[in-house]
């Protein structure tokens, strides 16, 4: 008889920057048990060690077992449910990061394609079982060493990959396309960047580039590069820099069009997020 287990740890040092691990846990769970339908903000991922179970995103439901991982995007409605007679175990890892999607993509995961089925691996495993131990014990630098797991866990996922709808020739050519175009709009962010001319400068159509990026991010290119700014701006902002500076520093030349681009996005304007912070460099009444 299966003995239902949950454990979760968080980190206690979380940092901000390109990819941070927010938590790690792992489950044996009970016949026919649901989690959702639900939305969080941040990215998840479990690694299925055994069993089965369902995942639902985006209107598509997949059937995983032993080996698979599935991928939950921040703002995605999913739902997912351990099988009635042989219901899965997993670990998982809650992650965030300016380079997150980014990385993501490069292994051809997306909202699209949030699941990827391949052998099971001991050394995956571990890997997941290594970040938890890290952030239970706590040191002083478990934010970055569990980060470098992370990192290591992607690198064991594009060594072996073995997506659920095989690669073809073509869909690797388009996916070297849209991983220019990702590399092109995260070292151009600060520069008022047209995506016309990004197409340009990398020799593709606008609209078949702008397609093709939708099909495998999720995001338009403008949409994309929106969200690399408005996450650097959010650090910049707590740097001791004027609005009009940190505006300047992630491509916009009017610094009230960024503020209200930023409020759109967080929900609040770049002087309250400083406020809520509690960081008072110029905007903050004392």
């Amino acid at each position: 008889m299966i003995t239902p287990t949950h454990s979760v740890t968080i980190n206690p040092h979380s940092g901000k920057g390109e990819l941070t691990v927010l938590f790690g846990g792992h489950a044996q769970t009970p016949p026919l048990h649901d989690v959702g339908p639900k939305v969080v903000d941040y990215h998840l991922v479990h690694y299925v060690l055994s069993g089965k179970g369902r995942f639902s995103c985006a209107g598509h439901e997949y059937t995983l077992e032993k080996g698979a991982s599935f991928y939950i995007f921040p703002g995605e409605l999913t739902a997912y449910v351990s099988d009635e007679t042989d219901p899965w175990s997993y670990r998982w890892i809650g992650f965030k990061g300016t380079r997150a999607d980014e990385f993501l993509s490069t292994l051809g995961i997306s909202i699209n394609k949030p699941v990827v089925q391949s052998p099971f691996s001991r050394k995956v495993s571990s890997l997941y079982r290594h970040v938890e131990q890290t952030l239970l014990e706590g040191p002083a630098g478990c934010d970055m060493e569990a980060g470098a797991y992370l990192r290591l866990i992607f690198a064991e996922l594009a060594r072996h990959r073995t997506s659920t709808e095989p690669l073809k020739e073509e869909i690797s050519a388009i996916r070297q396309q849209v991983d220019q175009a990702i590399r092109w709009l995260t070292l151009q962010y600060y520069q008022p960047v047209s995506i016309e001319q990004m197409a340009q400068t990398l020799g593709y159509h606008r609209t078949h580039l702008s397609k093709m990026f939708k099909q495998y991010t999720g995001m338009s290119p403008s949409q994309f590069l929106l969200k690399i700014r408005m996450e650097r701006a959010k650090l910049l902002l707590l740097e001791p820099l004027t609005v009009e500076q940190v505006a300047s520093s992630v491509g916009f030349t009017d610094a009230l069009y960024f503020s209200k681009q930023f409020k759109k996005w967080y929900g609040s304007s770049p002087s309250d997020y400083r406020c809520d912070q509690n960081f008072k460099p110029y905007d903050c009444a004392t």
